[in-house]
């Protein structure tokens, strides 16, 4: 069983070691031919990769941030994380066609 960790920011990467949050392999892209069952993968994905990670009987944390509008689209550091209250959350998903 692997955790993986999935961004390509380094904020967010950095807020996880500080978080102490055990990863296995961090990936800058999400590449689901290595998600096994019993895994855990961690990250914000789309919505369509999220599904196949759950499919293919893996857990997925979302991480989640309350982003305002003037920080779109700018590197967050360590610290404007917590301030947009940076968490993961588990989310179960399902295809349903």
């Amino acid at each position: 069983m692997t955790i993986y960790f999935v961004s390509r920011h380094p904020g967010a990467t950095a807020w996880a070691q500080e978080e102490g949050i055990a990863v296995d392999q961090q990936l800058d892209h999400m590449d689901i031919n290595l998600i096994r069952t019993g895994d855990t993968v961690i990250g914000s994905l789309p919505v369509n990769l999220a599904a196949e990670v759950c499919a293919r009987g893996a857990r997925y944390l979302h991480m989640s941030i309350n982003l305002p509008a003037r920080l779109r689209g700018v590197e967050l550091s360590v610290d404007q994380m917590r301030e947009c209250s940076a968490r993961l959350e588990e989310f179960s998903i399902k295809q349903m066609g």
